[in-house]
């Protein structure tokens, strides 16, 4: 199947085009870029050089993507990419940034949902199924987890990461890691608490809430020094409960707790 230009848009000769794909009105796609297959890009977005998307991927009206890094000492001519996969939705006024390595990438897995105003600085990465409401916006190298929810109007400080099935409330203030499986809130965000709607959502089961209750407990209510909860934590032989001791063991720049 042929793709569809409209005579409106600017595709540069350079960039590599798949089959299927709908280019509406004023889309601009750079000399540098890759499109898959059966993508749909609405009037006015704009594609630069450097950026890889993959299959049937949905970029609303005056979405930037691939943009040089806002990073003061980037070079223009440094080479690096952004890279996304399938299926993801970037709604209007999306903004992602290219890395500001050499050869790097910021990059964004499966079936992502960026609502409108969205932004993701340079080297970010984001897993699958991850959902970022309207003017959210993540610094420079965060990393955020399979189907973490970020509401509207977080800020989240470069190189924090945020967890799988965490959920960040509205207009949180983000300086440290964001647990798995929790609800962080406020300023300075909080723990709040289990993230037990989204984790329902995920088809975790009721004895797997009642375990990473019981985690909760040991992490926030325990008397050990931090390792030693982290060995409780291990030793409830969940797989989640695993995976949340090794997110903390993990960390660099701290963690979110549930009170100052």
């Amino acid at each position: 199947m042929s793709n569809t230009i409209h005579p409106a848009a600017v595709v540069s000769e350079q960039a590599r085009l798949g089959s299927g794909n709908q280019i509406g009105p004023f889309v601009v796609i750079h000399d540098d870029v890759i499109l898959g297959d059966n993508n749909v890009l609405h009037s006015g977005a704009v594609v630069h050089s450097g950026s890889r998307i993959g299959n049937a991927n949905r970029i609303h009206e005056h979405a930037v993507i691939g943009g040089l890094p806002q990073d003061l000492g980037f070079d223009a001519a440094t080479p690096s990419y952004v890279t996304l996969g399938d299926e993801n939705v970037l709604r209007e006024a999306v903004i992602i940034h290219r890395a500001s390595v050499a050869n790097e990438h910021t990059r964004l897995g499966n079936r992502n949902y960026l609502m409108n105003g969205a932004h993701l600085g340079h080297d970010c990465v984001l897993a699958n199924q991850v959902i970022i409401a309207p003017y959210a916006a993540l610094g420079g190298f965060v990393s955020v987890a399979d189907r973490a929810f970020i509401s509207g109007g977080v800020m989240i400080h470069q190189f924090a990461r945020v967890g799988e099935l965490a959920m960040i409330g509205g207009n949180s203030k983000i300086t440290r890691d964001v647990l798995p499986f929790m609800i962080t809130d406020g300023m300075p965000g909080r723990v709040r608490g289990l993230n037990v709607v989204g984790l329902r959502r995920a088809e975790y089961q009721a004895p797997d809430l009642r375990t990473l209750k019981q985690a909760y407990r040991i992490l926030f209510r325990g008397e050990a020094d931090l390792a030693a909860r982290l060995q409780q934590l291990q030793e409830l032989g969940a797989d989640s409960t695993g995976r949340l001791a090794e997110f903390i063991a993990g960390s660099k720049r701290g963690f979110h707790r549930d009170r100052d």
